[in-house]
């Protein structure tokens, strides 16, 4: 994708990039989630500067949920609401050109899509509310940064793809959480499986 396919029908969502991701202190750091804040504002940068839209998402849980290792789910403590962790991390978008922010599993539910959650152990998509705000701009091409890789943001681009958007995810703008060679196959492979178009080098 190169910056004339930008257009008031693009937008770019930059997933999670919130201190307990991208913060080395944070308590769910994801490796070298603190390198990429350059590359993901150049973005910003050139995707709002061609009319499109842009759009944060941030995780913002509840200090107590199933979604906790705590409370019998499968992650560390992280995002808690209206804490440091759940703050974006410094520096992002210094130029303020994002429009929305989309908050997921502010009632405990797993939000790894940025356009849909889940009750833990529920099979019953809850949307956030993204997929309508796309619409009603009239965006039809999405592109997907941020944190992680093999969680969220491949999450949120396979739904992006199920929408019916163009989907895009760039590739040197993400950082996975498990850097194992079958994970990347897996992330890769599911991205493909959907139809997602990946930019940038995967090896």
């Amino acid at each position: 994708m190169t910056t004339s396919q930008h257009d008031a029908r693009t937008a770019l969502i930059v997933v999670d990039m919130q201190n307990d991701f991208g913060h080395p202190d944070g308590s769910l750091f994801v490796e070298g989630g603190d390198t990429i804040v350059g590359a993901i504002n150049d973005k910003i940068e050139e995707v709002a500067g061609d009319g499109g839209l842009v759009v944060l998402t941030q995780d913002w849980h509840p200090a107590s949920t199933p979604h906790f290792i705590d409370d019998g789910g499968v992650w560390p403590t992280h995002c808690v609401a209206g804490t440091w962790g759940a703050e974006l991390v410094d520096g992002l978008d210094p130029n303020h050109r994002a429009s929305a922010v989309i908050r997921k599993g502010t009632n405990g539910e797993d939000g790894y899509s940025a356009f849909s959650m889940r009750e833990p152990g529920g099979d019953v998509d809850i949307p956030t509310g993204l997929a309508g705000l796309l619409r009603e701009r009239g965006v039809e091409r999405v592109v997907v940064v941020g944190l992680a890789t093999d969680v969220c943001v491949s999450a949120t681009a396979q739904s992006a793809a199920t929408e019916d958007f163009e989907t895009f995810v760039v590739w040197d703008a993400t950082r996975p959480v498990y850097t194992d060679a079958d994970t990347h196959t897996r992330t890769i492979d599911e991205l493909n499986d959907a139809g997602v178009i990946v930019i940038g080098s995967t090896s």
